[in-house]
Protein backbone atom coordinates (compact mmCIF):
# COMPACT_ATOMS: atom_id res chain seq x y z
CA UNK A 1 0.00 0.00 0.00
CA UNK A 2 1.16 3.41 -1.03
CA UNK A 3 0.32 5.11 2.51
CA UNK A 4 1.96 8.46 3.00
CA UNK A 5 3.67 8.36 -0.47
CA UNK A 6 1.95 11.55 -1.79
CA UNK A 7 4.65 13.66 -2.67
CA UNK A 8 6.24 13.61 -6.38
CA UNK A 9 9.94 13.46 -6.21
CA UNK A 10 10.09 14.45 -10.25
CA UNK A 11 13.35 12.57 -10.55
CA UNK A 12 15.54 13.86 -8.85
CA UNK A 13 17.82 13.32 -5.69
CA UNK A 14 16.17 14.94 -2.30
CA UNK A 15 19.36 18.06 -2.96
CA UNK A 16 18.40 18.58 -6.37
CA UNK A 17 14.79 18.69 -6.05
CA UNK A 18 15.11 21.14 -2.93
CA UNK A 19 17.57 23.66 -5.53
CA UNK A 20 14.85 23.59 -8.14
CA UNK A 21 12.37 24.73 -6.01
CA UNK A 22 14.00 26.94 -4.08
CA UNK A 23 15.31 28.76 -7.85
CA UNK A 24 11.52 28.60 -9.22
CA UNK A 25 9.87 29.63 -6.00
CA UNK A 26 12.07 33.13 -6.36
CA UNK A 27 11.43 33.21 -9.72
CA UNK A 28 7.46 32.90 -9.36
CA UNK A 29 7.76 35.71 -6.34
CA UNK A 30 9.95 37.82 -8.49
CA UNK A 31 8.46 37.57 -12.10
CA UNK A 32 4.80 36.92 -10.50
CA UNK A 33 4.35 34.19 -13.60
CA UNK A 34 6.55 31.40 -14.87
CA UNK A 35 6.05 28.97 -17.50
CA UNK A 36 7.32 25.55 -16.68
CA UNK A 37 5.42 20.91 -16.79
CA UNK A 38 2.48 20.40 -14.70
CA UNK A 39 4.34 18.27 -12.41
CA UNK A 40 6.96 20.81 -11.74
CA UNK A 41 4.21 23.49 -11.36
CA UNK A 42 2.06 21.14 -8.91
CA UNK A 43 5.22 20.72 -6.48
CA UNK A 44 5.95 23.89 -6.89
CA UNK A 45 2.24 24.87 -5.78
CA UNK A 46 2.77 22.99 -2.83
CA UNK A 47 6.28 24.59 -1.64
CA UNK A 48 5.27 28.29 -2.00
CA UNK A 49 1.86 28.18 -0.66
CA UNK A 50 2.82 28.03 2.89
CA UNK A 51 5.72 30.40 2.28
CA UNK A 52 3.17 33.00 0.88
CA UNK A 53 1.34 31.91 4.45
CA UNK A 54 4.09 33.00 6.70
CA UNK A 55 4.65 35.85 4.59
CA UNK A 56 1.68 37.40 6.01
CA UNK A 57 3.24 37.79 9.80
CA UNK A 58 5.90 40.06 9.18
CA UNK A 59 8.28 39.23 11.82
CA UNK A 60 11.77 38.46 12.46
CA UNK A 61 10.66 34.57 13.15
CA UNK A 62 9.23 34.17 10.03
CA UNK A 63 11.35 36.30 7.75
CA UNK A 64 14.09 33.73 8.80
CA UNK A 65 12.17 30.31 8.14
CA UNK A 66 11.21 31.76 4.74
CA UNK A 67 14.95 32.26 4.19
CA UNK A 68 15.96 29.18 5.07
CA UNK A 69 14.31 28.11 2.09
CA UNK A 70 14.43 30.87 -0.51
CA UNK A 71 18.01 32.21 0.32
CA UNK A 72 17.49 35.28 -1.73
CA UNK A 73 17.22 38.56 0.29
CA UNK A 74 15.62 40.11 -2.64
CA UNK A 75 12.86 37.23 -2.82
CA UNK A 76 12.51 37.86 0.55
CA UNK A 77 11.81 42.00 -0.15
CA UNK A 78 9.74 41.14 -2.52
CA UNK A 79 7.43 38.64 -0.60
CA UNK A 80 7.05 40.44 2.91
CA UNK A 81 6.32 43.90 0.87
CA UNK A 82 4.57 43.96 -2.26
CA UNK A 83 3.18 40.08 -1.98
CA UNK A 84 2.52 39.90 1.42
CA UNK A 85 -0.12 43.45 0.96
CA UNK A 86 -1.73 42.04 -1.95
CA UNK A 87 -2.51 38.61 -0.11
CA UNK A 88 -3.35 39.80 3.06
CA UNK A 89 -6.98 39.11 3.21
CA UNK A 90 -6.71 35.96 1.14
CA UNK A 91 -7.25 32.97 3.35
CA UNK A 92 -5.09 30.49 0.62
CA UNK A 93 -4.93 29.61 -2.76
CA UNK A 94 -2.62 32.46 -3.89
CA UNK A 95 -1.28 30.53 -7.02
CA UNK A 96 -3.09 29.35 -10.46
CA UNK A 97 -2.43 26.72 -12.72
CA UNK A 98 -3.22 27.25 -16.51
CA UNK A 99 -2.77 24.52 -19.06
CA UNK A 100 -1.05 25.55 -22.46
CA UNK A 101 -0.62 22.48 -23.91
CA UNK A 102 1.91 20.04 -24.72
CA UNK A 103 6.05 20.65 -25.73
CA UNK A 104 7.18 20.28 -28.97
CA UNK A 105 10.68 18.37 -27.72
CA UNK A 106 9.05 15.70 -25.87
CA UNK A 107 5.84 16.32 -25.35
CA UNK A 108 5.38 16.83 -21.67
CA UNK A 109 2.41 19.18 -19.98
CA UNK A 110 3.24 23.14 -19.96
CA UNK A 111 1.82 25.39 -17.89
CA UNK A 112 1.97 28.66 -16.20
CA UNK A 113 1.99 29.20 -12.65
CA UNK A 114 1.11 32.42 -12.00
CA UNK A 115 0.14 34.44 -8.02
CA UNK A 116 -3.82 35.01 -8.28
CA UNK A 117 -3.73 38.82 -7.16
CA UNK A 118 -0.99 39.68 -9.71
CA UNK A 119 -3.00 38.79 -12.97
CA UNK A 120 -4.57 41.94 -13.64
CA UNK A 121 -1.05 43.71 -13.66
CA UNK A 122 0.39 40.68 -16.20
CA UNK A 123 -2.67 41.21 -18.56
CA UNK A 124 -1.46 44.68 -18.90
CA UNK A 125 2.36 43.77 -19.47
CA UNK A 126 2.18 41.18 -21.77
CA UNK A 127 0.65 42.20 -25.44
CA UNK A 128 -0.01 39.55 -27.82
CA UNK A 129 1.64 40.02 -30.99
CA UNK A 130 0.05 39.65 -34.21
CA UNK A 131 0.80 37.05 -36.33
CA UNK A 132 -0.22 35.91 -40.29
CA UNK A 133 -1.87 32.61 -38.57
CA UNK A 134 -4.16 35.15 -36.42
CA UNK A 135 -5.13 37.66 -38.86
CA UNK A 136 -5.76 35.16 -41.54
CA UNK A 137 -7.74 32.40 -38.78
CA UNK A 138 -10.92 31.74 -40.02
CA UNK A 139 -14.16 31.71 -37.79
CA UNK A 140 -14.68 28.61 -36.20
CA UNK A 141 -18.47 28.55 -35.84
CA UNK A 142 -20.88 30.10 -38.73
CA UNK A 143 -22.35 32.71 -36.13
CA UNK A 144 -18.98 34.13 -35.47
CA UNK A 145 -18.41 35.83 -38.80
CA UNK A 146 -15.68 37.85 -38.84
CA UNK A 147 -15.13 40.65 -40.89
CA UNK A 148 -13.66 40.95 -43.98
CA UNK A 149 -11.05 43.51 -44.34
CA UNK A 150 -10.07 44.24 -48.22
CA UNK A 151 -5.93 45.47 -48.98
CA UNK A 152 -6.63 45.99 -52.29
CA UNK A 153 -7.47 49.55 -52.01
CA UNK A 154 -4.15 50.03 -49.83
CA UNK A 155 -1.91 47.99 -52.50
CA UNK A 156 -3.21 50.01 -55.59
CA UNK A 157 -1.07 53.26 -54.66
CA UNK A 158 2.00 51.07 -54.19
CA UNK A 159 1.34 49.24 -57.70
CA UNK A 160 1.13 52.55 -59.47
CA UNK A 161 4.08 53.66 -57.95
CA UNK A 162 5.81 51.00 -58.85
CA UNK A 163 4.67 50.83 -62.56
CA UNK A 164 5.27 55.12 -62.58
CA UNK A 165 9.11 54.39 -61.69
CA UNK A 166 9.83 51.15 -63.88
CA UNK A 167 9.39 54.14 -67.02
CA UNK A 168 11.53 56.57 -65.52
CA UNK A 169 14.25 53.95 -64.92
CA UNK A 170 14.13 52.88 -68.31
CA UNK A 171 14.58 56.70 -69.81
CA UNK A 172 17.15 57.06 -66.99
CA UNK A 173 19.17 53.86 -68.85
CA UNK A 174 18.36 55.07 -72.38
CA UNK A 175 20.21 58.38 -71.76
Amino acid sequence: MRHNKKFNHLGRTASHRSAMLANMAISLIMHKRITTTVAKAKALKKYVEPLITKSKEDSTNSRRVVFSYLQNKEAIKELFGEVAQKVGDRPGGYTRIIKLGTRQGDAAQICFIELVDFDEAMAKETKKKATRRSRKAAPKAEGDAAPKVETAPAEAPAAEEAKAEAPAAEEAKAE
